[in-house]
């Protein structure tokens, strides 16, 4: 990782750490500490993650590329390039790519979700 002026780093997804989730989906920890994860995802056509809940985290996403669909409880929101959309705490909701290309988006929780995670049934 480069450092920028002694005090920061640069991060991308070419430096940052990977994971891989669901049907060929991928997730990049652009920072990743104790108080907040930014991650920049990605997901195929037709892929799509558990409905769940975050008893702690609030979560933002935004997308970068392409179209994504969330589900809120039982509103559906399309958001496109340049959108994002705040999750409260105890919301249950469901990220989905119903578009025929590509959807990159970040996602930013405060505090980190990965531990406080829920899946509903």
């Amino acid at each position: 990782m480069r450092k920028v002026a002694n005090l920061a780093k640069l991060t991308s997804t070419e430096n940052a750490e990977h994971y891989s989730w669901g049907e060929n989906c991928h997730g990049w920890f652009l920072l990743k500490d104790s108080e907040m994860h930014i991650i920049q995802e990605r997901m195929p056509p037709g892929t799509q993650e558990k409905q769940h809940i975050h008893n702690r985290s609030r979560q933002f996403f935004y997308v970068l590329r392409g179209e994504l669909t969330i589900t809120l409880e039982r509103e559906i929101v399309q958001l496109r390039v340049g959108e994002g959309l705040e999750i409260e705490p105890g919301t249950a909701h469901q990220a989905q790519n119903n578009s025929g290309n590509e959807v990159e988006f970040l996602v930013t929780s405060c505090p980190p979700s990965h531990n406080d995670r829920t899946t509903k049934h």
